[in-house]
């Protein structure tokens, strides 16, 4: 168990992110963790890439937190053929959004950056999710249920909008927001790596 292993450690495990939802899912790992989170400037640079964008804001969170220890950062976006989603900034911009997400397949990528004390590691990861066909009455219903806020792509798979989703292709935790087995992964490597060192 990854609890077992960092029980054993000296190091403080860091999320630096305000979502609860990303805190939901490390607590669910039984990780122990404190949250700081990080302001930085969440703007799309000029001929910037999706995945470019993504992995660029999580290294910026996580090198925005000055405490020491281990830093969990990431940043999602939905992404339709070529054309980035955030989070909507008011009940239009999420009712747009859901209407160009109806009836078709989009991809929601998260990019994250772990900062161990000896090492950064950054990766991303890419889940398709396809849309039923909604009506202009589902998506404002919706909407006005406030869940589509503060999310990217305006809906939440983990809450109403399950029932919008025909289906999903890869991690259900990286559409809720963050790639819960990979970041796993990179922690046990991490803790049975230092376990080994002398000055563990």
């Amino acid at each position: 168990m990854i609890t077992d292993i960092q029980n054993q450690s000296k190091f403080r495990v860091i999320l630096a992110s305000g979502s609860l939802r990303r805190a939901e899912l490390l607590r669910s790992a039984g990780i122990d963790f404190e949250v700081i989170v990080p302001k930085i400037n969440e703007i799309l640079l000029p001929d910037e890439n999706p995945v470019g964008f993504c992995l660029r804001l999580a290294r910026e969170k996580a090198e925005s937190i000055k405490t020491n220890g281990i830093i969990i950062a990431a940043d999602t976006i939905v992404m339709l053929e070529s054309r980035i989603f955030g989070k909507p900034s008011d009940m239009e911009d999420a009712v747009n959004t859901l209407r160009l997400l109806s009836g078709k397949t989009h991809n929601v990528i998260t990019g994250v950056c772990l900062r161990f004390p000896n090492k950064i590691i950054s990766f991303h990861v890419s889940t398709s999710v396809e849309f039923r066909n909604l009506s202009e009455q589902e998506i404002r219903s919706y909407v006005e249920t406030g869940e589509a806020f503060d999310k990217a792509g305006a809906y939440a798979i983990q809450g109403r909008a399950a029932s919008m989703i025909r289906r999903i292709n890869g991690s259900y935790t990286n559409v809720v927001g963050l790639p819960l087995c990979e970041i796993i992964e990179e922690l046990k490597k991490f803790y049975e790596e230092f376990s080994k060192s002398p000055a563990f």
